[in-house]
């Protein structure tokens, strides 16, 4: 890996940040909040970001896309549970990431993360893998929705293997869990980390297909849900499940993680967050009710394609 190679990575997250900006602007009509941001000299990351987000849209209640490239003295523990021969080695790390928390409880949240981190050993070669994904997590499931998102994930994957959609999307079955309640996020997609077995050209060359196959992945279902009518039920729920969310989050997800032990920026490490949410004890749904469909049809691993 050259300093050219690294330099190319950027760009492209960039550009593909702002390609993503766009189609959120044009679908809610509002615009977008840029935050540029910067690590104050003494800091234990160095490094500079941009987070956009669009705040209490008519579309979305919050999408939050941000991108972010820093350097550390010390790999966290999170990024090298799989690679200990790395412990404690300086690094540098970039990415995008994004959440998209809808208005309407009919269209789905969505997560997607692109991102490249390298290992920087004192006395070798740097080391570079890639990792990423895109999952949904419906309140009110659609058959032909996640039919939709799994088809576009795994065409994105078909030119690099015909393993990794299957392989992948396992992987994000058994990421995106709430192990803490036996309970899938959402319907899945696509996750992978620590990647780097197609060597760095066809690796990245992977990881641009799955970050531009964002947008005609989820779009799409965006349009066909956006005008279905809703009440305080559907939105009594959506905010229940939204707690969900924030568990996973917090409790189990790697990037989170990642950010907060590394000492990056709190904001952006928490644009994931829903602007609401709520908890209930024990909260039962009536048997035979669309929120029970979501529990037998949709929360669970199956197969979509």
């Amino acid at each position: 890996m050259t300093t050219t190679d690294f330099e190319a990575v950027g760009i492209w997250l960039q550009g593909l940040q702002q390609r993503i900006m766009g189609a959120v602007e044009q679908a809610d009509g509002g615009r977008s909040v840029r935050d540029a941001w910067q690590k104050e000299p003494g800091e234990p990351l160095q490094g500079s970001g941009l987070t956009c987000i669009l705040e209490g849209g008519e579309l979305f209640e919050r999408a939050g896309c941000g991108f972010s490239r820093v350097r550390g003295p010390r790999l966290p523990p999170s990024a090298t549970q799989h690679r200990p021969e790395l412990a404690g080695a300086p690094f540098e790390a970039m990415g995008v990431s994004l959440v998209f928390h809808p208005r309407n409880p009919y269209v789905p949240t969505v997560h997607m993360n692109v991102r490249m981190l390298a290992a920087l050993p004192p006395a070798s070669e740097p080391v570079s893998w890639f990792g990423g994904g895109m999952d949904l997590t419906p309140i009110y499931g659609f058959e032909d929705d996640a039919v939709h998102f799994h088809r576009s994930c795994r065409d994105a994957l078909a030119p690099f293997g015909d393993d990794k959609y299957p392989r992948f999307k396992t992987w994000c079955d058994d990421y995106f869990s709430l192990k803490h309640r036996g309970e899938q996020r959402g319907i899945g997609g696509i996750f992978f980390d620590d990647f780097s077995e197609l060597g760095f050209e066809r690796s990245f060359g992977m990881l641009r297909a799955v970050g531009d196959a964002f947008v005609p992945a989820y779009f799409p279902i965006v349009e066909r849900r956006r005008a279905t009518a809703y009440g305080e039920r559907e939105r009594e729920f959506q905010l229940y499940r939204r707690g969900r969310y924030v568990e996973f989050n917090l409790v189990w997800d790697r990037g989170t993680h990642f950010g907060l032990q590394s000492g990056g920026r709190t904001e952006s490490i928490l644009l994931s967050m829903p602007p609401l949410a709520s908890w209930a004890y024990r909260r039962e749904p009536e048997p035979g009710s669309p929120e029970a469909r979501l529990y037998s049809d949709f929360i669970v691993r199956r197969e979509w394609l």
